[in-house]
């Protein structure tokens, strides 16, 4: 299938749609998703919606790009949007967060237990590990953080860069993999003591603990073992309203009302890692909104490369030189482009029904609120060159 025959993505419908309420942008590294997810939440702003951005990249672009001298776990206000550039005159707001994986952590167990308990909790070694390290907690407090702030109602739209490689996906596993751990033999044993109903069930129950601790002591260290007893036996009665609220954000990320972005590059492995993602969003069912294919090279004059080099080869007179360079620079442009139409065909063929809007490579880099506007108009089609580049 022909890239041209390709649904377009329809960026400002998608943003002006009331019924849009979360934008996932997701992608491999390098390919613009942190610029397109701040492009997108201040042209959404600016054309009169609340919005909030959420960063999961240890990147600090973003802050930088929105003029704030960083971002924390708590939204924060961008200057300069809100005046309003909406066609009705309504004045949209913007704000800005990343998120803080251990303060996201802290503030449910907060939110779950009483203070007592949820201070025992947070300063327990065996926790303070799982917060900061454990694989899947970063995905697993992206989702929570984004609950958080569809559930306040401040904003109508939040919009989420994931972090870059197929981890980007991992959130969709969160709730399986946190489940699964809360659930797992280790953990259950590490509670049974606390579980144990009568007493004469608790010996029974103390007694397999007192086996078990002595095995797996000699192997992580009995003081790390102690700190997890006690963390688990505190933890264990808010291990299901984690796994609730894990599950309600997985079903807001399959609700009509979210939307998924894939981001690539006109690259191979970067539109692989798009195959990647497009594929799995189908299989679990999530909304795929349409692939932003990122610094690409339309051809700026209709002449062809061969045309353009043979030309280059007749010039003669004064400025023939510069003349030849300049044909030569057009005919290798015009071979990357084909090569970037080749590639996107490729991709358009096995997926005809996914819209693509393409965004073209301009010089410079993304450094204020004006480079993340040419950013906004490209995404929505205004192809004219800008001052600013999609960058990473």
């Amino acid at each position: 299938m022909s890239p041209r025959t390709a649904p377009e993505l329809d960026v400002d419908a998608l943003v002006a749609d009331p019924d849009t309420r979360v934008i996932v942008c997701c992608g491999s590294g390098g390919v613009g998703k942190t610029t397109t997810s701040a492009a997108i939440a201040l042209r959404a702003a600016e054309q009169g919606r609340e919005v909030v951005v959420l960063t999961i990249d240890p990147a600090r672009r973003l802050a930088q790009a929105l003029g704030l001298d960083e971002l924390s776990n708590d939204p924060a206000p961008v200057p300069g949007v809100g005046t309003g550039r909406a066609a009705d005159g309504t004045a949209g707001k913007l704000s800005a967060m990343m998120l803080d994986m251990r303060r996201t952590f802290d503030e449910m167990v907060h939110g779950h237990a009483p203070p007592e308990r949820a201070q025992k909790i947070i300063e327990n070694p065996f926790y303070q590990t799982i917060s900061s390290s454990f694989s899947g907690t970063q995905e697993y407090m992206a989702m929570e953080k984004l609950g958080q702030l569809v559930a306040t109602g401040t904003w109508d739209l939040v919009v989420v860069d994931t972090p870059p490689s197929r981890s980007a996906l991992d959130f969709l596993d969160a709730p399986q993999r946190m489940s699964r751990f809360l659930d797992g033999r280790m953990i259950r044993l590490l509670a049974s003591p606390a579980r144990a109903g009568g007493r004469g069930l608790r010996k029974i129950v103390e007694a397999g603990f007192g086996l078990f601790a002595k095995a797996v002591g000699s192997i992580i260290g009995g003081q790390m073992l102690q700190d997890a007893s006690a963390f688990v036996q505190a933890f264990d009665t808010l291990f299901g309203g984690f796994a609730e609220r894990a599950e309600k954000t997985y079903a807001l990320l399959r609700s009509p009302g979210t939307a998924f972005l894939v981001v690539a590059s006109p690259e191979p492995d970067a539109l692989r890692e798009a195959a990647y993602f497009t594929d799995r969003l189908s299989s679990e069912d999530m909304p795929l909104a349409g692939l932003v294919l990122n610094r690409t090279h339309p051809v700026l004059a209709p002449v062809s490369a061969a045309r353009a080099r043979a030309g280059a080869e007749q010039v003669g007179g004064p400025g023939s030189q510069i003349a030849a360079a300049v044909l030569r620079l057009h005919a290798d442009r015009v071979d990357l482009a084909e090569r970037e139409e080749h590639l996107l065909t490729r991709f358009s063929a096995a997926h005809p029904s996914v819209p693509v809007t393409r965004v073209p490579a301009v010089a410079g880099d993304v450094a204020d609120l004006d480079g993340l506007r040419t950013v906004g108009d490209l995404l929505a089609g205004d192809t004219t060159p800008g001052s600013a580049a999609t960058g990473s």
